[in-house]
């Protein structure tokens, strides 16, 4: 029993120490991936900075396009977003151990829904304010995965990336 307890505080520590959390004031990191929505599969690509050790300020774009039947005819869309994004990082106040981030914060975004001229269905073009919850595990000092659910606006949904640290 003492080698099993030895062996599991020796991975911690071993995770610990070749694993790193948030990005430090100053630091900047890329994300990118794939998201869910009911309007076609989004990709994403994003950029985070690190303005205060717990708060993040950033913008992202992401694109995706799908087919629609309306009305007996078939229609292809897409949608363009740009935003900017606010996140808390939860990490300091609650003592999260260093590979793991949790963040919520707020966005607000414009998207530009691209339909056919005879298409007379309700998608429009516009802006959206939104929140959003969630969280990585970083691999390596450089490397991580993300998962992140929202709603409130076109960038709805959840996604799902890796982070790079710059």
């Amino acid at each position: 029993m003492k080698k099993h307890v030895l062996t599991f505080v020796l991975l911690i520590v071993a995770g610990t120490i070749f694993a790193q959390g948030p990005i430090s004031k100053g630091q900047t990191q890329v994300n990118v991936g794939v998201g869910l929505s009911s309007w076609g599969v989004p990709v994403y690509l994003g950029l985070d900075h690190a303005v205060h050790p717990d708060i993040t300020l950033g913008a992202e774009v992401s694109f995706r396009s799908y087919d629609d039947n309306w009305r007996n005819d078939k229609y292809h869309h897409s949608i363009i977003g740009f935003s900017g994004n606010a996140n808390y990082h939860f990490n300091t106040v609650l003592n999260i151990p260093s590979p793991w981030d949790f963040y919520a914060g707020l966005n607000l975004g414009f998207y530009n829904w691209s339909s056919p001229n005879d298409y007379d269905g309700s998608h429009n073009s516009g802006v959206g304010l939104g929140a959003q919850i969630g969280g990585r595990y970083y691999f390596s000092n450089k490397v991580g995965i993300n998962l992140e659910f929202g709603g409130g606006n076109a960038f709805s949904g959840g996604k799902f990336g890796i982070t790079i640290k710059l």
